[in-house]
């Protein structure tokens, strides 16, 4: 077996088998394989594709490419989400207390920002001692003892996926399907997931803007998963304009505290019940979708989801006094108001361009290398089919620095698109679908 035998097949539109795929990503990993050829035959998977089989295999081998979590190690049947990434997306802040507190296990590896998105872990380490470096020994631990712990991915986890992906970004190949999947799934396999909700983003702020592209990504993941023996299902829902509030890493952990106390924006608490309400079902912990969506909203009505933030965040050594007094969380040294040129209802708010707008006040990255400052960011007074008089207030900017904030402003009264006939504008629906696997 050898590598160009293998990149021929793939370009002449043939099917690789498990055999093959596991010498690739053997060689790969271990430096047997140079990047050339790997770049070829990302190359020619872009172009031809893969077989939904194929698929399955190349996110089971990168799975198991590095250290992996069992479900005997996290102590039963454990859950996860993922999400294709948005603006104000700050659902896993919310879910992830919330389904321990509704008694399920859950151990997630999150990521950081990169691009117009924010990052989970991004946003935890905005409160003061918050580690997310845990150790394979004190995550496994913190799950086997309270069934909740959030972390970075660490180095020796799916090393595949790492690689190919740097190697994607540089060949113009990041768009490719199989690989999108494969390794969005595979660092869900190898974290020991059974049940597992997908949250595919669609509209402006998405990773895929178009529905059409948002459906085929959702209904991918849902077959891989299902083929790898997982209870699985995905949302596809409506990132046309950011998700909740606010924009910004402090600033939405303060509305996560808001939202598991039980006074967050709609938007956000909705969909939060809803995913989380998949993953009820799958481990056997609510009897119907409905029956779980009221038991997710009582436990954010009665404390009980803030309690469960209040203990992830002590046990991984934060200062769990921020829920009770938020001004211990990061802040930006002045707000300055963006406001509406004229009257009218807001007809559309661009999500992308509230992320670049955040991005340049430094709530985001646009290399690895970047830092991001904690405290700045984005607080929206209004949203689609809000009415607004001339000169109200559009949103509030958290700011540090001046060097982007004439940029920025002009970016935020441009995202808001304000019809002054006095016509009602609906929101856009928060779930547009929902794609189920086989279970």
């Amino acid at each position: 077996m050898n590598m160009v035998d293998i990149i021929r097949k793939k370009r002449d539109s043939g099917t690789l088998s498990r055999e093959e795929i596991e010498y690739w990503i053997s060689g790969t990993v271990n430096e047997t394989i140079p990047e050339y050829q790997t770049s070829a035959l990302l190359m020619a998977t872009c172009i031809r594709g893969m077989t939904d089989e194929e698929a399955a295999i190349l996110t089971d081998v990168m799975a198991h490419s590095g250290s992996m979590f069992t479900p005997q190690e996290l102590g039963g049947f454990s859950v996860d989400k993922h999400s294709t990434g948005g603006v104000g997306d700050t659902t896993t802040l919310v879910l992830i207390p919330l389904l321990a507190a509704a008694g399920l296990t859950v151990g997630k590896l999150s990521g950081r920002a990169l691009g117009h998105t924010g990052g989970t872990i991004d946003k935890l380490e905005s409160i003061p001692g918050f580690r997310t470096d845990l150790s394979r020994t004190e995550f496994l631990g913190l799950v086997r003892e309270t069934r909740l712990a959030l972390a970075d991915h660490t180095d020796d986890m799916v090393p595949a996926d790492r690689i190919l992906y740097e190697l994607r970004d540089v060949t113009s190949t990041v768009d490719s399907l199989p690989l999108i999947v494969a390794s969005i799934m595979s660092k869900k396999i190898a974290g020991g997931a059974q049940g597992i909700v997908i949250d595919v983003k669609t509209g402006a702020g998405a990773f895929l803007p178009k529905l059409e592209d948002s459906r085929k990504l959702a209904q991918s993941l849902v077959a891989i998963g299902s083929k790898l023996g997982r209870k699985i299902s995905a949302l596809i829902t409506d990132m046309s304009q950011p998700l909740g509030l606010m924009i910004g890493n402090a600033l939405e952990v303060l509305e996560a505290i808001d939202t598991l106390r039980g006074h967050g924006p709609a938007d956000l608490s909705a969909l939060c019940c809803e995913l989380g309400a998949e993953l009820l079902v799958f481990a056997g912990a609510a009897t119907s979708h409905d029956n779980a969506v009221l038991k997710l909203e009582r436990l954010l009505e009665n404390g009980k989801a803030l309690d469960s933030f209040r203990q992830l965040i002590s046990q991984q050594g934060g200062n769990a006094t921020v829920i009770d007094d938020p001004s211990l969380l990061p802040r930006a040294a002045r707000k300055v108001e963006a406001r509406a040129k004229t009257s009218g209802t807001i007809a559309r708010l661009n999500a992308l361009e509230m992320g670049r707008a955040a991005n340049l006040l430094g709530a985001g990255r646009y290399t690895k290398e970047d830092t991001i400052d904690p405290a700045v960011g984005i607080e929206l007074k209004v949203k689609v089919g809000d009415h607004v008089e001339a000169n109200d207030i559009l949103a509030w900017l958290h700011v540090n620095a001046e060097a982007n904030l004439e940029q920025a402003c002009g970016m935020i009264e441009s995202a808001y698109v304000i019809d002054p006939s006095g016509a009602q504008h609906a929101p856009p629906p928060l779930i547009v679908e929902r794609i189920a696997g086989a279970q």
